[in-house]
């Protein structure tokens, strides 16, 4: 069951599509969004792959300021819109960027949604109109339990997506979620954040995970 998370390589699938490869993250709060995005970066230029970041969380203060340090400690050039501005017209003007320079990979912050939240769910399911994204990331919690399982059943309904990455994995003795995720809605974890710095996001492996499982 656990297999079903190694299937997508995310680098071999960048580098055998067209240029700019479009990517989307979503989540609810405080989840850990922002720093997963820039492991990503850091993990694509590792292997070679040009990037540059929209910052389309338009609505949390502090949001762009954030990402655009990490753009900044990591050398990417990042697009930004005024707070309370259309975040899809950012995902646009990224894209543009992207397209004239000829940049690999976009990649797209949204702002944190509940799943109660209908007017920004609705937010972004046009941005993914606008921005017409190749892959959707859905970003978890590893700690949420329950929880973390309703919010992937939730978007999987209102947005869909490709993917998860598993944040906070490292503070979590077994990581049950992954299973969960397997089983109920087939989906891939594709990486797992075990820690703070840039370098801390691993690919998902079943033999891995299996081993922490029983072992810890």
């Amino acid at each position: 069951m656990l297999t079903k998370n190694e299937n997508i390589n995310l680098i071999d699938l960048i580098r055998k599509s067209q240029k700019p490869f479009v990517i989307v993250f979503f989540g609810v709060n405080g989840v850990g969004k922002t720093t997963t995005i820039a492991k990503v970066i850091y993990m694509l230029k590792k292997n070679g792959l040009t990037c540059i970041v929209s910052a389309s969380d338009t609505f949390r203060a502090a949001a762009q300021e954030q990402l655009s340090i990490h753009a900044q400690k990591l050398e990417v050039p990042i697009v930004k819109g005024k707070y309370g501005g259309d975040p899809a017209a950012v995902a646009f003007d990224a894209i543009q960027s992207a397209k004239s320079r000829g940049i690999d990979v976009v990649l797209i912050d949204t702002a944190g949604r509940m799943n109660t939240d209908t007017d920004l769910t609705n937010e972004l399911r046009r941005l993914m109109k606008i921005a017409k994204p190749n892959f959707r990331i859905l970003v978890l919690d590893s700690l949420g339990g329950n929880d973390t399982l309703e919010q992937a059943k939730y978007f999987e309904n209102a947005i869909g997506f490709d993917a998860v990455i598993l944040t906070k994995v490292d503070a979590d003795a077994k990581g049950g979620v992954v299973l969960s995720l397997a089983y109920e809605l087939s989906k891939p974890v594709i990486f797992l954040g075990v820690g703070q710095e840039y370098e801390k996001l691993q690919p998902f492996s079943a033999d891995w995970f299996v081993e922490r499982l029983f072992n810890s």
